[in-house]
């Protein structure tokens, strides 16, 4: 079912559905441009591509749009190492490794998920009847911190882009951020990279991250160099064999894509037709589920700084449920691969559904606020569910649950409204797991003298409604209409501010005010919403309909940059580390623009923001990069000047085809 807020944006390429544009409503609510589903339905695609709900009703079908061919200097011909692709097979894998599971009479690894809910209002008078009654769901995944038994180990591949303007810092603070990947998998785990430019290249198989097998990744990650132009299809396809010809499997999947520019292919289809940004093709049929059996693994997707597609980045993790970063300041790459990476190695919840059954025969269940998760309400309003799929440890998701409450008898002092049940597969050990929770009931006093409001309830309330007016404020501005989404945002500000419970909230409204903020400063300018906003934007969104934490959340609490090719100005980097302590962060944010990233105008998101969603374990990874690149930062000079010269090597590759730098802006 798709949302309200999602009901005049093409769900394809993300653009506003313009009065007098062809369009395309399907049975499912989502809605697309005409140009852009048709050539997915033109290459045999008959469901929805969000929510794969089959269609019955087809668009009308257009030949697939064929852009058109690339000048020779803007795109290098292709290699002898493209042409093998197609006939390459990736069925060369390590072994997993056998893990001891604890007794399995001791039950699941961590203890059971947490299954709780919340009235808006603990008591509705016996002769009033109420809809759109609000029930918050509340679920929390096994503590990691409750068991010592074996996590699940990860099978991981990395897509990376080495186009020509990765050349030079970029490219280091990759291969920085990928040795932190690799010191900090585990044994079990495995690790295979692709690469890309115009072409895209297997690095290494899929291997066990043992000391030698780190040895021999590490390796393969220093010997990459920049150059070339950026197709970014081509890695996820490279990506796609990579786990589906894989002999072995762990227990968890996934793959981490990274990219600082234009695709090649979409961008020269939209020099002629915005609506030829079909970002559906980039990703492969086996990374897209299709409602039924084991789901892909997500891509969580990586725009690194100003100059990524970032509609193709979030139309990409939107389709395999993954989230989308964006890197604006470009020295804390490696943080957000750690706080992905935290949450990665501990997988505790797999194939998780929530079901709910209403309890008294005259109480419906009329709608589920679930975000980017599927739901289902049954005909009649006597059933839902919703599909949550995987859970870090320690995660939580909160669901809005709207139902019609009836009046009660002259004798009913309660009503049964819902009961509660959540049924998953334990990560680890593989066992099936069922929890039920307390039946949910509201009082029936005859007369309610004293309503008080659920501080939990009212706080989803809000952050599911500040969700809502961000994408009506980003498609405002991608419509040009800046101070229409500016004012959008306003109102809800204003909103939380004057809201009842928002003493009691603690710093879920301050972050949810800071991000607020920020946002309507990055909408209302457009050069600023063109620049960075729209990718603040989607990446915010994506989190907030995840309820997962994204790159932009680690803005306010980043340090400088830890590579510096010149280690001339110690003093400024003490200054750094001094300024991170600032109770408001604003002396350390002053020294990171005046260093890594200028910024048009300060950031002022709150401390808060920066821990919305993050589990302890996904924390715990960013500070042990922190820690590590303030070490890095801290190495004597003649380490400095080596890694200067290994920029440099890297920089003069022989048969360098280099792109030059170039920022490709779409403009609406």
């Amino acid at each position: 079912m798709a949302d309200a807020s999602d009901a005049d944006v093409c769900a394809i390429c993300l653009g506003g559905m313009v009065r007098g544009q062809a369009g395309f409503t399907a049975e499912c609510s989502h809605a697309f441009h005409l140009n852009c589903i048709s050539a997915s339905v033109a290459h045999g695609n008959h469901d929805c591509p969000l929510c794969k709900a089959p269609w019955t009703v087809l668009p009308a079908v257009n030949a697939p749009r064929v852009p058109p061919p690339p000048s020779p200097q803007q795109v290098p011909p292709p290699s002898s190492s493209s042409r093998q692709v197609r006939g390459r097979t990736y069925e060369d894998d390590d072994p997993v490794q056998e893990i001891v599971q604890a007794d399995a009479e001791a039950g699941t690894n961590g203890g059971a998920m947490v299954l709780k809910a919340h009235c808006e209002c603990p008591a509705v008078a016996r002769g009033s009847s109420r809809d759109n009654f609000a029930v918050l769901v509340h679920v929390k995944a096994p503590s990691a911190a409750a068991t010592e038994a074996p996590r699940a180990p990860l099978d991981l591949v990395t897509v990376l882009d080495v186009s020509g303007s990765m050349i030079g810092s970029k490219l280091a603070l990759l291969k920085q951020a990928m040795g932190f990947v690799i010191d900090n998998l585990g044994s079990a785990d495995r690790l295979s990279v692709v690469t890309f430019n115009h072409d895209a290249r297997r690095l290494f198989r899929l291997v066990r991250t043992s000391d030698a097998g780190k040895a021999e990744a590490k390796r393969a990650v220093e010997s990459l160099f920049a150059n070339g132009g950026t197709d970014i299809g081509k890695g996820l396809r490279v990506a796609a064999q990579v786990l589906d010809q894989r002999r072995y499997k762990n227990a968890v999947t996934s793959i981490m894509l990274l990219s600082d520019g234009q695709d090649s292919n979409t961008y020269y289809g939209m020099r002629h037709d915005r609506n030829a940004a079909n970002y559906i093709n980039l990703v492969p049929s086996s990374l897209t589920y299709s409602g039924a059996g084991n789901r892909p693994p997500a891509v969580h997707t990586f725009g690194f700084g100003a100059d990524h597609d970032a509609a193709a980045m979030h139309t990409i993790a939107e389709m395999t449920a993954g989230t989308f970063s964006f890197i604006e300041n470009e020295a804390v790459l490696q943080d957000s691969f750690a706080q992905c990476l935290g949450g990665l190695l501990t997988v505790a919840v797999q194939e998780a559904r929530i079901a709910m059954t209403c309890l008294h025969p005259g109480v419906r269940v009329r709608e589920v606020k679930s975000g980017r998760y599927d739901n289902r309400v049954d005909a009649g309003g006597r059933a839902a569910s919703v599909d949550v799929g995987e859970l870090y440890a320690d995660e939580e998701r909160r669901f809005l649950v709207l139902l019609d409450v009836p009046a009660a008898g002259a004798d009913d002092g309660v009503t049964g409204l819902i009961k509660l049940s959540c049924n998953y597969r334990d990560a680890a050990t593989g066992q099936a797991v069922d929890v039920t929770g307390d039946d949910v009931v509201v009082q029936r006093p005859v007369e309610v003298t004293d309503e008080e409001p659920s501080v939990e309830v009212e706080r989803e309330r809000l952050r599911v409604a500040a969700t809502e007016d961000m994408a009506a404020a980003r498609d405002a501005a991608d419509r040009n209409e800046h101070a229409e989404g500016a004012g959008i945002l306003r109102r809800r500000l204003e909103a939380v501010e004057r809201s009842a419970v928002r003493m009691s909230g603690g710093s879920t409204f301050t972050a949810l005010e800071g991000e607020l903020r920020d946002l309507i400063a990055r909408v209302e300018d457009r050069d600023e919403y063109e620049t960075r906003g729209r990718a603040c934007f989607l990446s915010g969104m994506s989190s907030h309909r995840q309820q997962r934490a994204g790159g932009m959340q680690l803005m306010s609490q980043s340090i400088p940059l830890s590579l510096e090719l010149d280690n001339s100005d110690e003093d400024d980097e003490d200054e750094c580390e001094e300024a991170e302590e600032d109770e408001d962060g604003e002396g350390l944010r002053d020294c990171l623009r005046s260093r890594t990233v200028e910024y048009k105008r300060p950031i002022k998101q709150s401390k808060g923001s920066a821990r919305a969603y993050a589990t302890p374990a996904m924390a715990a990874m960013v500070k042990r990069s922190r820690d590590q690149r303030r070490k890095t930062a801290a190495a004597p000079p003649q380490q400095q000047q080596q890694k200067k010269r290994h920029v440099e090597r890297q920089q003069q590759q022989p048969g360098d085809q280099s792109e030059p730098r170039k920022r490709h802006r779409k403009h609406y």
